[in-house]
């Protein structure tokens, strides 16, 4: 257990508190990470996901709630960054009283962290973790709540693609063009209707041959392909990673024929430097937690009341926050990654600032 303290303290240098849970009685085994509180409370997704180790667990809840903090930011969200995992197989684990159990231990952090919907997790779930917890959002409509974040996660990531298509062929469609979706699930679903309504050849995978026949039977015209390896070595205009984070690695860049990458998974930069070779390849990148913010800022809408019209404007914005990224990334020559991420820190530190001076009566 000292090993995994020393290495928390290393890899979650950045951030303000990380939480172990842990309940005998049904399981519960989650990490909670805080990023950042600059700007607001954190609010970030519950992931429920069977990790190989506690490490990777911990690694994952870090690298995740710094995206948090980033996507919120740039979002314009008066919000931290967060994110909390349990460990488990969410199909064989996952029960009302590990659900109720999470809850109690959201709730006694005070309003510092806001959970919500994430991989394996789902607003149903969110109802249960409710009963014990006032700092919930992503719950179902029936009690009030946003519902599946994932329809505005998808949007947003096409407002973003359209931004990028822009940029790559002077026009803000993806029409005619071959996009690569990797991962059909609660996003890339979704993803695709928008895809396919904006007149682009949509080709698909996904491990979950479930998920793949669901699309198929919404849009026979998609073509399958077994693997991720074989679609990104495939003839693509966009590829879009929209399935879990380190999509793109050296080897993917390397046989990329995409000319924009553009996708709603997290963290898909695999190592720092990804970005460069993106950029020396001819690839534009859109950043993820840019362009993959509608979920968050539709969970967000939910802290006031929520109503789907207002999020799903807010959400439009993306398009705009994405032209900004690629302008700002031109001007000062530096990739779009780099750029999204001066323009998150830039208001995480001057509103970050004054929000302290004006909370200590300073």
């Amino acid at each position: 257990m000292s090993d995994m303290t020393v290495d928390v303290f290393e890899l979650g240098s950045e951030h303000e508190q990380v939480v172990f849970c842990n309940d005998a009685a049904t399981g519960l085994r989650a990490i909670v990470a805080i990023h950042s509180t600059a700007l607001g409370p954190a609010l970030g997704g519950t992931r429920f996901y069977p990790y190989a180790s506690t490490a990777d667990a911990v690694q994952d809840v870090l690298n995740l709630s710094r995206g948090m903090s980033y996507k919120a930011s740039l979002a314009g969200l008066d919000l931290g960054g967060g994110k909390a995992v349990i460990i488990g197989d969410p199909a064989s684990l996952k029960s009302e009283a590990l659900l109720r159990a999470y809850g109690r231990f959201v709730q006694s952090l005070g309003g510092r962290y806001y959970t919500a919907c994430d991989v394996g997790t789902f607003s149903p779930d969110m109802d249960h973790v409710a009963r014990e917890c006032s700092y919930v959002t992503g719950r179902t409509v029936a009690h009030g709540g946003a519902g599946d974040s994932s329809v505005l996660t998808a949007y947003g990531t096409f407002e973003g693609m359209r931004a990028a298509a822009e940029v790559a062929w002077g026009v803000p469609t993806v029409a005619g063009r071959v996009v690569g979706v990797a991962g059909v699930g609660k996003v890339g679903r979704h993803l695709v209707r928008h895809l396919i309504e904006d007149g682009a050849t949509v080709v698909v995978t996904d491990v979950h041959r479930p998920s793949v026949e669901r699309v198929l039977d919404e849009y026979p015209q998609v073509t399958v392909v077994d693997s991720t390896e074989a679609l990104v070595a495939s003839a693509l205009d966009i590829y879009a990673p929209c399935a879990l984070g380190g999509a793109l690695t050296d080897e993917v860049v390397e046989v990329l024929s995409a000319r924009i990458v553009c996708g709603a998974a997290n963290n898909q930069l695999a190592h720092p430097g990804v970005e460069k070779m993106l950029e020396e390849r001819g690839i534009l990148y859109a950043p993820d937690y840019c362009v993959n913010s509608g979920g968050l800022i539709q969970v967000a809408d939910e802290l006031e009341g929520f109503s789907f019209e207002r999020a799903e404007q807010r959400a439009s914005g993306i398009f705009d926050t994405t032209r900004n990224v690629f302008e700002l990334a031109a001007r000062d020559g530096v990739p779009p990654a780099v750029a999204a991420d001066r323009l998150a820190e830039r208001r995480m530190r001057d509103v970050g600032r004054l929000r302290g001076i004006w909370l200590s009566g300073g």
